[in-house]
Order: structure tokens, then C-alpha cells, then sequence
């Protein structure tokens, strides 16, 4: 048997550390964050503890390359050139792709907004993704460095330029926070939608569309 190329084990790690990411997720969701240790993640995802530290220095490492790999692929649609510039037609590319990760990856995604809904690990997504500031756009603005700094910036030209084509009266702040709260409820109730929904939820993103593009 020839000896393994750097590429092999490359792709051997990553196997190893994508398992890790997943067993993890599950057992966050299903146990906890305090409470899934360590020890058991390893137990579980058949790896040793010493093992486990060679991929993830922390369990709050680990946690955040969760909260990583989930917000990059979902940013991976958005503003696909990145030139900063988000067009009509990227902006509908986003929200239809978004449609479609959501139904691909339910399980997935159910598991992360389950994790996301206990509080400390929101405080290391706020901390990983937001920083000090916020995205409720009350004024504070979030950190400069972080991701959610330059999508906000992406999406207020965005809606700014749509301000400028509807003319007095247009409210861009609002149209913002209606936005983000429509994709979030559209989000929320994929996790839990059945595949029943199919057309349903194509009728939604086509309404999304018509009133924010």
C-alpha cells in the first residue's frame, strides 16, 4: 500500500473535523451547550479527548467553527461578486437560494436555531458574528471587523437605492427591519415545515421578491 499524499490526509482531517462539527451540533441542541462536555462529544463523535483538542483548542472553539460554517454558507450567495454592490438580480438569487438551503439542510438548520436559542450560545454568536453592536439598527452599529457590519452596509445601500426609485414617503429603515424580520420568520418556519409546504414556500419567496426587490 503506498503512503498516504498530503492531500489525503488533508481531506481525512477534513472528514474528521466536519464529523466532529456535526456530532456536536446534535448533542448542543438535544443536551446543551453546558452540558455536552468534552469527553462525551469525543465519546461520541468515536475519537479520543486528546484527539478532539488537535481540531478544536475549546468547546467554545467549536462552537463558534459551527456558527462559522452556517453563516458562511448561507453568505456564500450573498452579493456573489463581492464588489459590495448587491443588484436587483443577486438580491433575488440570495433570497430563492435561501429557500432552497433551508429545505436541503432542515435537520441542520432546526438544530442550529435550537442551539441558537439558549443563551450563552447566543452570546458567542453576538460576540463571533456581531461583536459589541447590534443588528436591530437602534443606532448601534456593529463592530467594523465582523460579518454582520458588511452585509448591514450591503443591504442599507441596497434598500437606499431602492428609497431613491420610489421617492417621498419610502421609509428605509423600516423597509430594512421588515425585511429581516420576514426572512427570519420565513426561516424559522421552514425548520419545521413538511415537504407538504413545497409550493407553499415557493409561493412566499415569490412574494418576498415582489416586495423587497
Amino acid at each position: 500500500m503506498s503512503p498516504r499524499t498530503s492531500k489525503q490526509f488533508q481531506e481525512i482531517r477534513e472528514e474528521k473535523r466536519t464529523l466532529i462539527m456535526d456530532t456536536a451540533l446534535e448533542h448542543f441542541a438535544r443536551e446543551g451547550y453546558h452540558a455536552a462536555t468534552i469527553t462525551h462529544l469525543a465519546t461520541h463523535a468515536g475519537i479520543s479527548k486528546g484527539l478532539m483538542y488537535n481540531y478544536f483548542e475549546s468547546k467554545e472553539a467549536l462552537l463558534r467553527a459551527i456558527i462559522q460554517r452556517s453563516v458562511s454558507e448561507v453568505m456564500n450567495y450573498f452579493d456573489t461578486d463581492r464588489d459590495g454592490f448587491l443588484s436587483e438580480e443577486e438580491f433575488e438569487f440570495f433570497v430563492r437560494k435561501l429557500g432552497v438551503l433551508l429545505k436541503q439542510k432542515r435537520d441542520f438548520w432546526r438544530l442550529l436555531f435550537q442551539i441558537l436559542m439558549q443563551e450563552e450560545v447566543r452570546e458567542h454568536f453576538l460576540s463571533s458574528f456581531v461583536g459589541a453592536g447590534s443588528l436591530d439598527l437602534s443606532g448601534i452599529d456593529p463592530d467594523p471587523k465582523l460579518p454582520a457590519a458588511r452585509i448591514m452596509k450591503v443591504i442599507t445601500d441596497y434598500f437606499g437605492r431602492k428609497a431613491a426609485r420610489m421617492g417621498p414617503g419610502y421609509d428605509t429603515i423600516t423597509e430594512i427591519k421588515l425585511f429581516m424580520m420576514t426572512i427570519k420568520g420565513f426561516a424559522i418556519t421552514s425548520f419545521y415545515a413538511g415537504d407538504s409546504e413545497t409550493e407553499e414556500n415557493e409561493k412566499t419567496i415569490n412574494r418576498i421578491i415582489e416586495l423587497f426587490k
